[in-house]
């Protein structure tokens, strides 16, 4: 992966959180989008999990390396379907991500699941944490396709306060130590807003963290 993608200003968010803007070039884009067409496939492939409290997610997700279902990651689908493997070039650009996030060499655990999400135009994401890894690892989160606002509030309730970030196709952001459990989601995705040389109606996020567990 070319060096020069890791030259883009970065805006900190809060303590721990960042906002890579335009990291990702085109090509790359078009790879990860076509990467995750290919791992939405199958029978293992992307679903609405339904939360405890009866709701159903209005986004579609599929998960590599671990299957995540509220609150919880196991090694195979309900099913016993195996999960789809987490891929390394995942991996190296969420190392690459955090050390151009924070500027030194990433020496945590090492990320080895990826949430990959698809937003239509009526798709939401309500506020909430990742706490269901065992690490403390920074969470890298990819955007593509359709621009989206989302919101990132603290880590001890999910009301005010909390800033309201646009991000576009292309972008990054990460975070993690005081920000790492913070509240966050996606009130609202904004439609046609994507380049349309990726061929992509809506938005896709893949969203890369450090379990903690063992296999």
């Amino acid at each position: 992966m070319d060096d020069a993608l890791f030259d883009a200003p970065s805006v900190t968010v809060a303590p721990g959180a960042v906002h890579l803007p335009g990291l990702l070039p085109l090509e790359t884009r078009i790879d990860l989008v076509r990467r995750c067409r290919e791992w939405a496939r199958g029978p293992a492939g992307m679903r609405r999990h339904t939360m405890p409290s009866g709701g159903v997610m209005s986004v579609d997700m599929v998960a590599l390396g671990w299957h995540w279902r509220p609150y919880a990651y196991s090694r195979t689908l309900p099913d016993g379907t195996p999960v789809r493997p987490f891929p390394d070039l995942l991996g190296a650009l969420a190392v690459r991500s955090v050390e151009a996030a924070y500027g030194e060499p990433y020496e945590g655990d090492a990320h080895d699941v990826a949430l990959v999400n698809f937003y239509d135009a009526d798709a939401r994401m309500g506020m909430h944490q990742d706490r269901d890894e065992r690490s403390p690892a920074p969470v890298v989160s990819i955007s593509l396709g359709d621009t989206c606002v989302f919101r990132f509030g603290g880590t001890e309730h999910r009301g005010r306060p909390y800033t309201d970030v646009e991000l576009r196709d292309g972008d990054v952001f990460v975070f993690g130590g005081p920000s790492r459990l913070a509240y966050h989601g996606v009130p609202r995705v904004r439609p046609g807003t994507a380049d349309p040389a990726l061929g992509l109606k809506g938005r896709l996020n893949i969203t890369i963290r450090a379990s903690g567990l063992s296999r």
